[in-house]
């Protein structure tokens, strides 16, 4: 009989990556706290972007 084999869910994946990515997250958030009464649609485009390539380098690696 074989072990079960583990799996890593996706979840992990990302809490994974989350977690590697903390100083682009921080100045996601504070562009969109600066004006959250008057939040827009591209309004802090730069930082998201930033903080969407750092997620998907860091689920890449795992």
């Amino acid at each position: 009989m074989q072990p079960p084999k583990t799996t890593v869910r996706p979840i992990q994946r990302f809490a994974s990556a989350v977690s590697k990515c903390s100083v682009e997250s921080a100045a996601y958030g504070k562009c969109i706290l600066a004006d959250y009464n008057s939040v827009h649609k591209d309004m802090c485009v730069k930082e998201f972007m930033r903080l969407k390539d750092c997620y998907l380098l860091a689920a890449k690696k795992a």
